[in-house]
């Protein structure tokens, strides 16, 4: 069980695995009000930066759970080198489906909304962790201006314009699913540029160190073309935030 291999190379070298960078991240720990042994829940936990960082800052407890092997190894890693390893603990499995032993005042899910199956099954199985009056957290692309061509959508690595919405009409289907959105932190290029870019250097060291691998082909391709796509698409027409909720 694990991610395709060309993430687990590509973004080998980051904490985030998404747009966010550690400014954003704080930015949303402040503005949820984080109260000290808040129990927090997050599926796709990715390399454990939020919640160990959230663990050191606002003494949270919680849980993450990451299908990638060599993430959740970053993650404990990473909550030892913060001092946290008491608070946050990381499991190596597959988060779709996953519920907390016990309840939490946070669920999230920043940018795995594939566990389950978009972003309303995800939601659903968030609740399924959180108490009363809790908070869910949705990580989710938007377009930030609609494609006028299918090909565009898939040069921001969509299969289609209709896999995201424009901001308006993505907060207004989360109203419709019964939830108040109650605070949100939206991506900006800068954060685009290092989730994106970084791999680009990381790709290419992992070339010079693996001549012979059976998988070099595919990062050679991958370097060629990421580049490009990300200066050509994404940063013109792709916007990335995370949406807090409270069920209605």
């Amino acid at each position: 069980m694990d991610i395709p291999k060309i993430f687990n190379i590509s973004e080998s070298a980051h904490r985030i695995h998404n747009p966010f960078t550690d400014a954003k991240f704080a930015t949303l720990g402040a503005v949820l009000r984080l109260e000290p042994e808040t129990r927090i829940v997050d599926l796709g936990s990715g390399s454990g930066e939020m919640l160990c960082t959230w663990a050191r800052d606002y003494k949270i407890t919680g849980t993450g759970v990451d299908m990638s092997e060599l993430f959740s190894k970053q993650a404990k890693l990473r909550a030892k080198e913060l001092g946290v390893e008491n608070r946050v603990k990381f499991i190596h499995a597959d988060a779709a489906g996953y519920v907390d032993n016990e309840k939490c005042g946070v669920a999230a899910c920043v940018g795995a909304t594939w566990i389950g199956g978009g972003v309303a099954g995800t939601i659903e199985l968030l609740r399924k962790s959180l108490k009363d009056n809790g908070i869910i957290l949705i990580g989710e692309p938007y377009w930030k201006k609609l494609p006028s061509t299918e090909s565009i959508a898939k040069g921001c690595l969509a299969n289609a314009i209709s896999d995201f919405q424009l901001l308006p009409e993505f907060v207004e289907s989360l109203e419709k699913l019964g939830y108040d959105v109650v605070e949100m932190v939206l991506a900006d290029e800068e954060g685009w540029d290092r989730y994106e870019a970084a791999k680009w250097l990381t790709m290419r060291r992992w070339l010079e160190a693996n001549p012979n691998d059976d998988f070099y082909k595919e990062v050679r391709a991958e370097l060629d073309l990421a580049p490009k796509r990300h200066v050509t698409y994404t940063r013109e027409y792709l916007g990335w935030g995370v949406f807090a909720l409270m069920a209605r």
